[in-house]
């Protein structure tokens, strides 16, 4: 099956390049497709700090790997015109899995690391009542260290919440959401859950659960939010579109998400369509594309 034609460059705000297995690669076919932002997550407890060293390398080898793509395109592949690799922001924060492992030292090398000014948010951070790799007390108590350093920082948070909705958004009244923004990642609930989410004034994040066969109540939900809170991801390495279930997932999947999200929006010409992707790049780039925080930039 061909890959989808989009009228516009697309966003994927949330990958984790630290797992792929060629990173470089995955970036340049991203940028192949009309893939133009990536917003990275570093877990500070599980990956440590090495993507922000290895960041620079990776877009070098892109560069290249996606010259060699161009050359070699005989118009099959589906790579737009002019493709360029992505600019690629990233998002540091401890994962509720993780959240065990948070120790004063781990927050302040967090902490530390927010400086650097690639960062544009803090995530993935939340609740994960699913697995519960950690007790439910201690990532609460972690998600909320999290949000306060959050508003430290001046930064935007980026969500993971997985069967928490309501202790996760008890938690965010409580503490108040940041200014910067709120990302919930991965929405892959009904319209009902996603109303309280938008009304409290965040980002809806869609990725491969809005392709799936049996989603009709995650395409209900997209339908809903309004187009200034909506964003694409992929979650890659996980979560990948159909039609290519089964296969890992990459940053360039991103055009399967947005294709779909133009259906479910109703944007059927081609005009329709191209508006629609200009606002969720707008979007990815107002929230996550940000200028230095004044924190980052005189430090506290």
């Amino acid at each position: 099956m061909p890959s989808p034609v989009l009228e516009g460059p697309v966003a994927d705000t949330h990958a984790h390049l630290q797992m792929l297995a060629d990173s470089a690669c995955e970036l340049a076919r991203a940028g192949a497709h009309g893939v133009a932002f990536v917003e990275t997550i570093v877990d500070p407890a599980e990956d440590g700090f090495a993507t922000f060293d290895d960041l620079p390398l990776w877009l070098m080898e892109a560069a290249r790997d996606l010259k060699v793509m161009e050359e070699e395109d005989d118009g099959a592949a589906g790579i737009v015109a002019a493709p360029a690799v992505p600019h690629v922001r990233i998002a540091a924060g401890v994962h509720p899995h993780n959240a065990k492992d948070w120790t004063p030292e781990l927050k302040a090398a967090l902490r530390e690391r927010l400086r650097d000014r690639r960062v544009s948010a803090v995530g993935e951070i939340g609740l994960d009542y699913h697995y519960d790799l950690s007790p439910r007390d201690v990532q609460q108590e972690v998600f909320r260290a999290q949000i306060r350093l959050a508003k430290e920082t001046g930064l935007p948070i980026a969500l993971h919440m997985r069967e928490a909705h309501d202790d996760g958004f008890a938690i965010l009244e409580e503490e108040g959401f940041p200014e910067a923004g709120t990302l919930l990642h991965c929405f892959n609930l009904d319209a009902a859950e996603v109303a309280r989410w938008v009304e409290a004034g965040c980002y809806i994040a869609f990725g491969g659960p809005l392709t799936f066969k049996r989603a009709d109540e995650v395409r209900e939900a997209a339908a809903l939010v309004p187009a200034d809170r909506l964003l694409t991801e992929t979650d890659s390495p996980y979560m990948t579109p159909e039609p290519l279930r089964g296969t890992d997932c990459g940053p360039a999947h991103t055009i399967y998400t947005a294709d779909v999200l133009c259906e479910v929006r109703g944007a059927d010409t081609p005009e329709a369509r191209a508006a629609l992707l200009a606002q969720l790049h707008a979007n990815a780039q107002h929230l996550l594309n940000r200028k230095p925080t004044c924190w980052q930039r005189i430090g506290a």
